[in-house]
């Protein structure tokens, strides 16, 4: 029996899951020992049971997920939007080591991926689709660069990269935040975050109480910002494309025009929108479009990988927890700050941005302290600054192997 929800029915559908995840953290308690965050409670279960219904001939599903991509760059654009450059700059010496080790890690990737599929008999490109593009590019990258790959001769690539990142968005969400927690214990942290302003609190120092009240007229001149800022960056990304044959994931066209408007209204005082709401739409759009991306996820094109594409993927793993863990963490600080950290780097650095912050979220709620400083670095690092990097990097990598 095939099941086909339309946008809304699917929509409601990742509603209830999210509260049915957020229930299920409360009542379970190693949910939250372990931090796992509140969308890949609902929507890794739900993507189970699809799977096993599928596996038993019982009931496929289709879902029409085009809500995720608007609630994707709807969150980045809030992301964008709290990005001024005199919070950049508080970011100092820990941003640099922090976006340098992001700068290594696709480069690593890369390596592995290419490195491992030459020594095992595989096409190189098939093994370059289980490095960056797939896990520090996350679906995104998967998708764009896959069928450049199959275009150059790799045949079966596009499949190879969104198992890739199927498998990095499923890991990085289960193994950041018990990282962090790990190494919090392990060390004996003290639960204490820096002071330095970030996405959940930026400038509300400079607010008065009434400006920091949510009202339902400043979430609609909220909306009234980001909605259009989502239009022009998505305009910006298809010009890129087509004019310059620059190919980006489709929310870094929002980011990138939400950080220029932040940083001129910052300068020239033009509109007036409460935090609280720009921040209210964020967590609002991230739960929602973490939920149908986890609920989606097509499990059982893991079991159609390989074992070289297997292999390569947990070495990719192993590697970047012994990053997160000797380098980002010791690197930073090796305080709670430096775990928080911790756990949004293997969160994007096998998955998404997204997880990165779902990961964080889930450690921070945990200790019941925010830190400032990781919500600060890790977006703009995670879906700005890291593509300076690894796009060219990419490209390289498919012109030469090829």
């Amino acid at each position: 029996m095939n099941i086909g929800l339309n946008a809304v029915e699917t929509m409601a559908l990742a509603l209830v899951l999210l509260m049915v995840g957020i229930q299920l953290r409360r009542r379970v308690e190693w949910l939250e020992r372990m931090c796992v965050p509140t969308p890949v409670v609902g929507g890794i279960g739900f993507a189970v049971l699809v799977w096993l219904l599928r596996s038993m001939d019982v009931l496929t599903l289709d879902l029409d997920t085009s809500v995720q991509d608007p609630m994707m760059i709807a969150f980045f654009a809030t992301v964008g939007l709290g990005g001024s450059l005199s919070v950049l700059a508080r970011g100092g010496r820990s941003l640099v080591i922090f976006l340098v080790t992001c700068w290594a890690l696709v480069l690593v990737q890369n390596g592995i991926g290419i490195g491992v599929a030459s020594m095992i008999g595989l096409d190189p490109l098939i093994g370059l689709m289980a490095g960056g593009p797939s896990l520090e590019g996350g679906f995104g990258g998967a998708a764009a660069f896959g069928p450049e790959a199959e275009a150059l001769g790799a045949d079966g690539a596009l499949t190879a990269a969104m198992t890739a990142a199927t498998y990095g968005v499923i890991t990085g969400s289960l193994l950041g935040a018990p990282l962090a927690r790990w190494l919090i214990e392990r060390f004996k942290l003290r639960i204490e975050a820096e002071e330095v302003g970030g996405l959940a609190d930026l400038h509300e120092e400079h607010l008065s109480e009434d400006d920091q009240t949510l009202t339902p007229h400043r979430v609609l001149k909220a909306m009234a910002v980001v909605v259009p800022v989502m239009v022009i960056g998505l305009a910006c990304r298809e010009f890129m494309k087509e004019k310059l044959g620059i190919v980006l994931p489709s929310y870094v066209g929002a980011m990138f025009v939400a950080i220029v408007l932040r940083n001129l209204n910052d300068h020239f005082r033009l509109i007036e929108v409460s935090e609280r709401a720009i921040n209210l739409i964020g967590e609002v759009s991230l739960a929602i479009f973490l939920t149908m991306a986890m609920m989606n996820l097509k499990i059982w094109q893991l079991q159609g990988m390989g074992l070289g594409l297997a292999l390569i993927l947990m070495i990719q793993t192993l590697v970047i927890m012994a990053i997160a863990a000797l380098v980002v963490f010791r690197s930073l600080g090796s305080n709670y700050d430096a775990a928080v950290l911790s756990a949004g780097f293997i969160g994007f650095g096998l998955g998404a941005t997204p997880n990165a912050f779902a990961n964080m979220g889930a450690v921070c709620d945990h200790y019941k302290v925010v830190s400032s400083k990781a919500y600060i670095i890790v977006p703009l690092c995670g879906a700005v600054l890291i593509d300076m990097v690894s796009v060219p990097a990419i490209t390289w990598c498919l012109n030469v192997f090829a």
